[in-house]
């Protein structure tokens, strides 16, 4: 369990409060990520592919399985922005590990908008096709 050092000015808190505290961070995080150009496009994306999605008439499984490969991609946007923040931070000059870091994290929102793109062409087709 995490124990503040002593001289620490944070309270831990517990219980309900850490509830709050917690969705506040969650909700803080949001609209940092909500700052990135990059995820304000997937964010585009996905509310157009929503709407093809449901005008469609898509079974609301596959509809379901789309929200959440796009709370997927928000979720590892989210972590390749903090990693670009991190780095930028601790490693201001240019440095082939920072450029490495960087490139994971870019790989990983790569393979989750293929897996969004991927699924989406799959669902559209199969409720075209019949």
């Amino acid at each position: 369990m995490f124990e503040p050092p002593s001289g620490d000015p944070r309270e831990k808190v517990t219980g309900l409060a850490h509830i709050v505290a917690a969705g506040r961070y969650s909700l803080n995080g949001f609209r940092d990520l909500l700052g990135e150009l990059a995820f304000r496009h997937e964010l585009l994306g996905f509310m157009l592919g929503l709407g093809v999605l449901i005008l469609l008439g898509v079974p609301g499984w596959q509809t379901g399985l789309f929200c959440l490969l796009f709370l997927l991609l928000a979720a590892v946007e989210s972590l390749n922005t903090a990693i670009e923040r991190i780095v930028d931070r601790v490693s201001p000059e240019v440095s082939d590990m920072a450029r490495q870091s960087k490139d994971m994290g870019s790989f990983a929102v790569f393979c989750l908008l293929c897996a969004n793109i991927g699924f989406f062409a799959w669902a559209v087709w199969r409720q075209l096709a019949g």
